[in-house]
């Protein structure tokens, strides 16, 4: 593919009255699509091959800030993906949870959700469903661009994986160089730290090893009939049972 205009992307085309040669072994004729035609439904996602950093960079202007995709970016192959409403429910408790309890543990952190995390040398490029600063805020407090060849990167990630993506996000996010990741999937809450290239699953976070973290689910269905603000009471008192 390369970019012919600011939403579109197709070879370059032949004049309106030249007839295209018809040949038994010529390749298939490139289709132009702009991107606002396309369409991918809540839960479904769309994968894209040989996909350049040029053209990776050019799509996600095209697309925009605001939007319901995410995407997600490794050497070429390129993820578009809707989340559906039970992906967003369970994104938005996890990470208020997140927020209660640094709260009551007294801890600073920035939020900076969804944001498009990248690196050309890595060619590696993804959007969490969330993301925080614990250890390195200081760093990045009131930031609000980045550079992941100057900035470092967030320390804790959220995934949640209600539909199964077509991309391995771990390989992107240990090139990124994101030293935990909280991945959600079928009531379980799993934590996974960079170890070298690689995740290693854990039963303690670092961001709060004193806490129990992958028994989150389970009060999150718990409270889940009770409305929103019962559930962050019940965090709150669930963190403070916890500590000495």
């Amino acid at each position: 593919m390369s970019p012919q205009g600011s939403d579109s992307y197709t070879p370059t085309p032949q004049h309106p009255n030249t007839p295209t040669p018809q040949h038994p072994h010529s390749p298939t004729p490139m289709v132009t699509l702009q991107l606002r035609q396309l369409d991918v439904p809540p839960g479904q996602r769309l994968l894209l091959h040989d996909v350049s950093w040029a053209e990776f960079e050019a799509i996600l202007a095209d697309l925009g800030d605001h939007r319901r995709t995410r995407i997600a970016y490794d050497h070429g192959l390129l993820e578009i993906m809707t989340p559906l409403p039970e992906h967003e429910y369970f994104k938005q408790s996890i990470s208020i949870a997140i927020e209660d309890i640094a709260e009551v543990l007294e801890q600073d952190y920035e939020s900076y959700g969804s944001t498009t995390w990248k690196q050309q040398a890595q060619q590696a490029g993804l959007e969490p469903d969330n993301c925080f600063y614990f250890q390195n805020e200081a760093l990045v407090r009131g930031k609000l661009t980045f550079d992941l060849d100057q900035d470092p990167p967030p320390d804790l990630a959220l995934e949640i994986d209600i539909t199964s993506k077509s991309l391995n996000r771990f390989p992107i996010y240990a090139r990124l160089g994101i030293p935990e990741v909280w991945c959600y999937d079928q009531g379980a809450l799993h934590i996974y730290l960079l170890q070298g290239d690689r995740y290693i699953e854990s039963q303690q976070s670092q961001v709060f090893p004193a806490l129990k973290i992958p028994a989150l689910p389970a009060l999150i269905e718990q409270y889940r009939g009770q409305g929103r603000l019962a559930l962050r009471r019940a965090v709150r008192q669930w963190v403070r049972g916890q500590l000495p």
